[in-house]
């Protein structure tokens, strides 16, 4: 009889098939529930998930892969990692103070939840950043010299203690120390948070040694770092610390995780770690498959064959002629197949979406279509392929009918793409003449108020917006409707001061959604949430064919709202790179050929807004930076046909005509050559967190045209007085000149409420004409 083959899961999506923690979650902070309610909620998803992967057949299940908001920040309260600002003094923490380093707190709830109150401020969030090249957030790590460390939450002993009372024998997840330390950041200059190590080790050993005591006999430690370029310091690091544990904790079996690339020259050192098992991610570096032999004997060997990261289908056949000879190399006893990564990075059930185009949706898997599709990798390898032969036809079936189909393939779209050359991304002139010219159109004051687009999406507007998709809303009632809302949006930013308006985007369901929708080649769900960070869950849209645009997208509502105003009104747009990468991209021609349609069909666009009359056209490419492969060799080729997009795109516009863009979440020093390659007239971006440190990059590159730094942070309920805003302006003209300086939000308003964004952005003004005061 055949061994059978361990069927893992590294984690998987936790808001629920119905976004249940995201409702559960602003019930709570909303105070409409209880802390018990919201506990409860979340020990009734852990419930769900695990019983799910069990019926799967998942004989390897997770736990500790929850959260009610961030791993990251989970990591940082395990160890005690809580800055001084949030009022922790030992002992557990309180879910109020969890929650006030994700999203900040004013400050009767920190006086409340930690005994004293941060000069009538409250207290600001914790700096978020992407999670690697993903879209997902992560809450970074705040650390100091003098830095202490404690096990101030049991979290990952008490979930599996949970889940083994309910029967499940689970792999608790860990975020590896090294990873962990190299994804904080300390504003202390010159200090290393690698430096820690030594401090945080014994906090991993007790929690290490509590689950073993407990019975777990296997812990996964994820160490993603292991695909970045590491140092030697890194390196040497990753064999301390794993020395350390295996001394320490020789119970243990570690199963070191490692995703989103290949280990590269970081193999030897893993290789080498003394770790039971290790865990390959061989659908972004299937190169890997010839690194296996080098492995000892003794080492289990975890293959990440299905796809954590999209939703295409595997071609199941296709992954057994891989994997066969492989495993039959390697030796049955030794090997478990699981996904590339997580599964939290993908929607939960295919099977919720009824109406989806049954064409489409015969190519798609998302995570419990993956896990059946490594069940039944499980069954082939173990008992044969006849044991599961429906399966594998269905597959096969699937492949063909995709790579056959004519709703791929374009030809007027491949032939204009080939016929890109370089006046199709160049502007007519270089920025200081286009920015005379500008001046001399639009005469705006110094230091220009604006906003980066959005303003809330209110209860009304989406009810609105789910009763007209229903049909109970007509199109005329429904377009009343909006033209109300932006007639409302457009007098009030009058009254208050702002120079450049935005009509508010009452009309978009999402910034990335509402252009899919109106390209062909994208299909869009209705239950494919993902999470992005907390509670706020986004609907990927996916990328299936050729892209064009059809008509025009956002004319008619620019030129409704300018009609209502003299005072300049952007156009709206969002740019080719943030839509390939916020969307679920097809894998069958490369991410260029597939971004540069997009930029063609943007391009069109513009051109109509700019024939309308739009003076201002913002081309949001929120995204560009979180595409940068994790592998510096890598870089150029990336930001080369990235900024090449954003070009082709924004180019056809006359001298007079000012084009915007928006950047959130990155580190500018990385790609600050390609920002100032793609010669956007002004820049927008999110510094509040970092109390502008991230305009370090445009003073040491001498960045000349006109820059944007975001003064309050938009992901906080927190209203930020005029102080704190002029504060956060002082440190930016520390950095850039006057002439340069632009004044906004960090980003789009879209998910605040109105009760948050009218005091905000009036106290903004505020500081604006302040400084022009003493200017």
């Amino acid at each position: 009889m055949s061994l059978s083959l361990p069927v893992a899961t590294l984690g998987t999506p936790r808001i629920g098939p119905r976004r249940e923690l995201k409702f559960a979650l602003e019930r709570f902070w909303s105070g409409a529930s209880d802390e018990p309610s919201l506990i409860e909620a979340g020990m009734a998803l852990r419930a769900a998930n695990w019983a799910r992967q069990k019926r799967l057949g998942v004989t390897v299940i997770p736990s500790n892969d929850f959260s009610f908001y961030d791993q990251v920040l989970d990591t940082s309260v395990m160890v005690g990692a809580i800055p001084d600002v949030y009022g922790w003094k030992n002992g557990p923490v309180p879910l109020a103070t969890y929650f006030a380093m994700a999203r900040g707190a004013d400050a009767n709830a920190t006086e409340a939840s930690c005994g004293h109150a941060h000069h009538g401020h409250g207290v600001p969030a914790q700096e978020m950043t992407k999670w690697f090249d993903t879209n997902y957030h992560y809450m970074v790590p705040e650390l100091r010299r003098d830095q202490q460390f404690s096990l101030a939450s049991r979290k990952p002993i008490e979930e599996y203690e949970e889940a083994k009372s309910l029967g499940y024998q689970t792999r608790p997840v860990l975020i590896g120390p090294v990873t962990f330390l190299k994804l904080a950041k300390s504003k202390e200059p010159d200090f290393e948070p690698l430096s820690l190590l030594e401090r945080l080790l014994p906090v991993y050993v007790d929690v290490l040694r509590e689950l073993a005591q407990q019975g777990a006999d296997w812990v996964q430690i994820d160490e993603p770092c292991l695909v970045l370029d590491l140092d030697a310091a890194a390196q040497a690091a990753l064999r301390s610390a794993y020395t350390e544990i295996a001394r320490s904790v020789p119970q243990i079996k570690i199963m070191l995780a490692s995703y989103f690339g290949a280990l590269g020259e970081n193999r030897d050192t893993a290789f080498g770690l003394p770790v039971t098992g290790l865990h390959f991610d061989l659908v972004r570096a299937p190169e890997q498959l010839s690194d296996l032999a080098a492995l000892s004997r003794d080492r289990v060997i975890s293959l990440g064959v299905i796809d954590g990261r999209n939703i295409w289908r595997a071609d199941l056949n296709r992954v057994l002629d891989r994997l066969e000879p492989v495993i039959d190399a390697l030796g049955r006893d030794r090997v478990q197949i699981a996904p590339s990564c997580s599964l939290l990075h993908v929607p939960i059930d295919l099977g919720l979406e009824e109406k989806f185009d049954p064409q489409i949706k015969s190519w798609l898997a998302f995570a419990v279509q993956k896990i059946e599709e490594l069940a039944t990798l499980g069954a082939a390898l173990s008992g044969g392929r006849k044991s599961c032969g429906t399966a594998l036809k269905e597959s096969d079936i699937a492949a063909a009918a995709r790579k056959g189909s004519p709703r791929i393939h374009d030809a007027k779209v491949a032939q204009r793409v080939a016929a890109i050359d370089a006046s199709l991304r160049r502007r007519n002139s270089p920025f200081a003449k286009r920015a005379e010219a500008q001046h001399q159109r639009f005469n705006l004051p110094a230091f220009p108020t604006t906003t980066i687009g959005s303003f809330p999406q209110t209860t009304a507007v989406r009810n609105a917006r789910a009763a007209h998709t229903r049909g109970t809303l007509s199109n005329a009632a429904y377009t009343t409707f909006l033209q109300n809302e932006t007639a409302r949006a457009v007098r009030w930013q009058e009254n208050i001061g702002l120079d450049v308006l935005v009509h508010g985007e009452f009309e978009r369901n999402d910034m990335v959604q509402y252009f899919g929708e109106q390209f062909s080649g994208f299909a869009f769900t209705n239950h494919g949430w993902v999470q992005s960070y907390g509670s706020r869950c986004v609907r990927p849209p996916i990328l299936f064919g050729d892209v064009s645009r059809p008509k025009p997208m956002t004319v008619e509502w620019w030129q409704y709202a300018q009609s209502l105003t003299e005072t300049p009104m952007k156009g709206m747009l969002t740019g080719p790179v943030t839509i390939l990468n916020w969307s679920f991209v097809r894998d069958d021609i490369p991410r260029s050929e597939a971004c540069r349609q997009i930029a063609l069909a943007i391009r069109d666009e513009v051109h109509d807004l700019e024939a309308a009359g739009a003076g201002m056209i913002q081309i949001d490419e929120a995204a560009l930076r979180e595409g940068l492969p994790l592998r510096k060799s890598e870089w150029k080729t990336y930001l080369d046909w990235a900024v090449d997009s954003f070009r082709i795109c924004s180019s056809g516009v006359r001298d007079e005509t000012q084009i915007h863009t928006h950047m959130c979440y990155s580190e500018f020093n990385d790609i600050i050559d390609a920002i100032g390659a793609m010669d956007a007239d002004v820049i927008s971006i999110e510094t509040s967190r970092s109390k502008m440190e991230l305009l370090d990059a445009f003073r040491v590159y001498k960045y000349p045209n006109e820059i944007g730094p975001g003064v309050y942070d938009i992901h906080s309920p927190r209203v930020p007085d005029i102080l704190e805003m002029k504060n956060l302006l002082t440190l930016a003209r520390e950095r850039i000149s006057d002439s340069q300086l632009w004044i906004n939000p960090d980003c789009g308003l879209k998910t605040r409420r109105w009760e948050e964004v009218r005091p905000a952005l009036v106290n903004m003004v505020a500081a604006a004409r302040e400084l022009r005061t003493v200017s």
